[in-house]
């Protein structure tokens, strides 16, 4: 295999994913760092993949721990596999963040189904609930928007990992800040 070839095949997988629920990377890990410098992961949702970029794209809720450590700390990892592909996909770059009032955080919001929305009301990520059944009310999934935000990151490196019966294959690409490739490299298993 080409490695041209296959970086164009990591890309469309991602990309494939953001379109497709049912996508092998729609869901992937973001790798943060907290103020104790400790690593944070959690699992994130691909939203849209501007592969000609090489950027993607997710949405938090602005009160969470993570929106904290990107503000703080840009520089993230995204890792994902894809147990039919049997690829793993691993992408260091720059997050910006975009919260509730910016252009592409209202973009984004109007765009969201309704069951969607109510994600981003209750209380803030991570602290106990007030009632187990709790459940917003119509006037609480309005003020949710004020809680949105839209993550980008722009991708500077991918460490790809095709794990194969015989012969595993992995390569570095690394891109310009545009998204443009810059080096590409095989690399061992």
């Amino acid at each position: 295999m080409e490695l041209k070839t296959f970086e164009t095949g990591a890309w469309a997988a991602l990309q494939e994913s953001a379109i497709d629920p049912q996508g092998g990377f729609r869901y992937l890990m973001l790798c943060t760092v907290d103020a104790l410098l400790q690593p944070q992961a959690r699992t994130v949702v691909l939203r849209q993949c501007a592969d000609d970029r090489r950027m993607l794209t997710f949405h938090t809720d602005v009160r969470s721990p993570k929106w904290q450590e990107m503000a703080a700390n840009p520089q993230v990892t995204v890792l994902g596999y894809c147990h039919q592909r049997r690829l793993q996909l691993r992408l260091a770059g720059r997050v910006a963040c975009y919260a509730a009032g910016s252009d592409v955080a209202r973009a984004a919001w109007r765009a969201l189904p309704q069951h969607t929305r109510q994600t981003y009301t209750g209380g803030p990520p991570g602290e106990a609930r007030a009632t187990a059944d709790e459940t917003p009310d119509a006037a609480a999934t309005e003020t949710g928007e004020s809680r949105f935000g839209v993550v980008i990151l722009q991708a500077s490196v991918l460490d790809a990992y095709q794990l194969q019966r015989n012969e595993n294959q992995r390569a570095l690409f690394r891109y310009s800040a545009n998204g443009e490739l810059q080096e590409s490299e095989w690399l061992n298993p």
